[in-house]
Parts: structure tokens; sequence; C-alpha cells
């Protein structure tokens, strides 16, 4: 995921070759970071390879999960899909990140440009389908009767077209500026700008679209789903609140910080904070922060899936029905009928319920 001037791709490219060497026009000597880079050469590709491991499989089980259970026939089931798509395609890109810190950038130019784009993507992506399942889950709790004509899977189809179209286009300055550029015996890739105008542009747009455009609709939605679920005494109803708090507080305390870090990031590259020291310190505080952001695609399995009723019973129908499951189990004597639960059960609640919990 991707952030202000210079972050991801345009700013992770830009970061990782800053570890190198910086010059200021205030100061007679470049800016030596040969400390920051032996840290970041054993610390981020340690972490990038868990994140792609964790986000790999967790994800992969939920689209699995939804194709042999759900069959994406609702409109939460739509954007459930598209979000794990959403984070495999940006755990897809972190591999390349690791070498690249571990070493230095070997894949060429235009992989260079591919695979900050779609990392771009996965990023914007992610956040716009999480904006759409709070949208989703304020109509299914506050707007009863309406949800009932809006909430299908056509417009969860459409709205889901929009959003990977958006994102597309918001992520084309990282197709268009990145790069592969060698310099002092390195290749990196980064985004190169032909005027700070372009820099700014990247910068407001990350920050308004994945920050404060997630920020805002989400606290809108939750705040009024809130407000509907205290009058329940329903101990499902509780549960509901108990998640909506997880998906806001584990949301923006993952993404905050690295977002402000990276806002700082580009006012050092406009010049106003300026300093060896100062560049260190926000080198070694991307690194933590930006780790710290990256492990929310691992958990949005854990958040959408893991917490509700439902996906506790398909994935023990999973697993008892995966056939490594029986061919380990067929040693063991142990019988091979498996207690799989109707369809008809699967829905007993209502829509609203189904869907918020």
């Amino acid at each position: 995921m991707t952030f202000t001037s210079g972050a991801a791709p345009t700013t992770m490219g830009y970061q990782l070759y800053s570890l190198y060497e910086d010059n200021y026009d205030d100061s007679p000597e470049p800016c030596i970071k040969d400390e920051v880079r032996r840290f970041s050469s054993w610390f981020l590709p340690t972490f990038y390879s868990l994140v792609f491991l964790l986000g790999l499989a967790g994800n992969t089980l939920v689209l699995l999960v939804l194709f042999k259970y759900k069959r994406l026939r609702t409109m939460t089931d739509i954007y459930l899909f598209n979000l794990a798509l959403s984070d495999l395609l940006f755990v897809f890109a972190l591999p390349f990140w690791s070498y690249f810190v571990a070493d230095e950038w070997v894949f060429g130019d235009g992989l260079c440009k591919v695979i900050s784009w779609i990392y771009r993507i996965g990023f914007y992506s992610g956040i716009f389908f999480i904006m759409l399942m709070s949208i989703d889950r304020y109509l299914a709790v506050v707007h009863v009767v309406f949800a009932l004509k809006a909430r299908t899977v056509s417009y969860g189809t459409l709205a889901s077209l929009i959003v990977w179209l958006v994102a597309i286009a918001a992520s084309f300055p990282e197709l268009i500026f990145s790069k592969s550029v060698s310099k002092y015996n390195h290749t990196a890739c980064k985004s190169i700008y032909h005027s700070t105008e372009w820099k700014l542009f990247v910068s407001l747009e990350t920050n308004i679209l994945g920050l404060l455009m997630p920020f805002i609709v989400m606290l809108f939605c939750y705040t009024q789903i809130v407000k509907n679920l205290m009058h329940c005494r329903n101990e499902k109803k509780k549960k509901a609140v108990k998640m909506i708090f997880a998906v806001m507080i584990v949301f923006f305390v993952f993404w905050i910080p690295y977002n402000i870090l990276l806002l700082l990031q580009y006012f050092v590259d406009v010049g106003i904070i300026s300093g060896c020291s100062i560049s260190k310190n926000l080198d070694y505080a991307d690194q933590v922060t930006q780790t710290l952001a990256f492990f929310h695609c691992c958990l949005n399995p854990v958040i959408y899936f893991f917490m509700g009723q439902k996906f506790k019973k398909y994935i023990k129908l999973f697993f008892k029905n995966c056939i490594l499951t029986k061919r380990l189990c067929k040693p063991c004597g142990l019988p091979e009928t498996i207690y799989s639960e109707s369809s008809s059960s699967f829905r007993t609640q209502s829509t609203s319920e189904e869907e918020a919990l």
C-alpha cells in the first residue's frame, strides 16, 4: 500500500533509494546512510516475507471459502471477494521490493513500472472496498427496507467494477513516472517526477483517497450503526458492535502512523524539513510504520471472517472436505463421513443480521 508522494512504489522506490545517500543544498557533503541501509537490508525483507506469506495464505483461503460455500450470492460476498483480490495484488509486489531492499533492483525498467502500478492498485482498491463494506453494513443495519432493494449482486458487481476502474486510474502516475535508475553503483526502482506540482498532486491524491475519504465515510457509517445497535439488547447485535470497533481501530491504528510519516517525508522532499539526522530518523520510522501498515492486509481475513459466526462453520467444512485431510485421516482409522450443514441452516437470520455480523 502506498501513500504520499514518494510512498509505496512512488514513495517506496524513492525511500529505499534514499537509504543510500541524500544531498541537501545547505550541506557541503551528502548525507550518508550506511547504518540505515544495513538495518533495512535485514529488517524489511524479513517482514515483507512474513506479510507476503500470511497475506497470501489468508486471502487465498478467503477466496476458496467464498467460491466453495458462499458462491458470491450477496453484495457482501462480492465485496469480500474483491477485497481479498486487492490484498493479493498488494502482497504480490512484496517479494520484488524485498529483493530490492536486500540487494538492488535487477528486474528492469518494465517490471519497475508494472510492479509499482500493481502495488498501488492493490492499495487503492483495498481501501475502497473497505469503504464499500462499511456502506454495505450501514445500509443493512440502518436502512433495512431500502437495503432489500439496493443490496443486490448486480449492484455489488457494478460498484466493484467502478472501484477497480477508479483504482486503476488513480494509480496511473506509478505507471508513468516509475523508472529503474542507477546512481552510486546502485540500481533502484523509483518515481521520477517532472515537476514539484506532480509530486504534490500524488501526495494529495494519496492522502485524500487513501486516508481522508475513508476516514470520513467509515466514521459516518459506523457511528450510525453503533447508534442503531445500542438500542438493541440482542447478544448478536453486541457482537456486531465489537466487530465494528475492531474494523475501525485496526484500520486507523495500522495506517495513520504511516500516512503521517509519509507526509513528513514529503516535507523533506520539498525542503520544508531538512537535516541529515532528521532524514535518518524518518527513514527508521518509515520502515517501522510501513511494516505495521502492511500487516493490515493480513488482518482483513481475520476481521471480516474469523470474527463472524458463519465463517467458522465454513472453514471447518472446508478442512473436513479437503482431500489432503481425508488422506491423512485414513491411517488413523477416522471415519470420512462429513457432517456438513445444509445451506438452509445458514439462511435463518435476516439479511441485516447476517451481513452485519
